[in-house]
């Protein structure tokens, strides 16, 4: 017998939902497309024209908020996501090399996701974590002194999950 419950809310419904709850906000852009993203993994190719719409915004205004901060993505990312950090300390302490490690090692480079799905990469420039450079964050679990090494343990515990 089939469920005949309530199936997942669709884009749509997340990104009316997001304006509904943070319209009246001063500066509520930010919060609802941080909403939209929060619930969808992604910001869906509707959401500038629906929020500039809902907000009385132009869409050039939405989508150049979107493209300017480098958290918000437009396609749906990995089953995991891997931020590795390239500011001035991780960079000095062997940043290039896990990046080049990456690349080589799990076919996968900086602003992408891996053709299986399973991961995505991003570069972020600090975690915070300057202390234990180089550092990274993987489904916002930070690593620090990660060796290529390291990263391969890290990557391969995702197997299991």
């Amino acid at each position: 017998m089939k469920d005949h419950g309530s199936s997942p809310p669709g884009p749509l419904e997340v990104i009316d939902h997001a304006l509904a709850a943070h319209r009246e906000v001063p500066g509520g852009l930010l919060p609802i497309l941080h909403a939209i993203q929060d619930r969808l993994g992604y910001l869906p190719e509707q959401t500038v024209q629906r929020v500039a719409d809902g907000l009385n915004l132009s869409r050039a205004e939405v989508h150049g908020v979107i493209t300017f901060y480098a958290d918000f993505r437009t396609t749906p990312p990995g089953r995991h996501v891997v931020r590795l950090c390239r500011a001035e300390a991780c960079q000095a302490m062997g940043a290039g090399a896990l990046i080049v490690h990456l690349e080589h090692r799990h076919r996968l480079a900086l602003g992408q996701t891996r053709d299986d799905g399973r991961l995505t990469a991003e570069a972020v420039y600090c975690l915070g974590n300057c202390a234990l450079s180089p550092a990274v964050m993987v489904d916002g679990q930070p690593h620090g002194r990660v060796t290529p090494d390291r990263l391969d343990q890290i990557l391969a515990a995702l197997e299991d999950a």
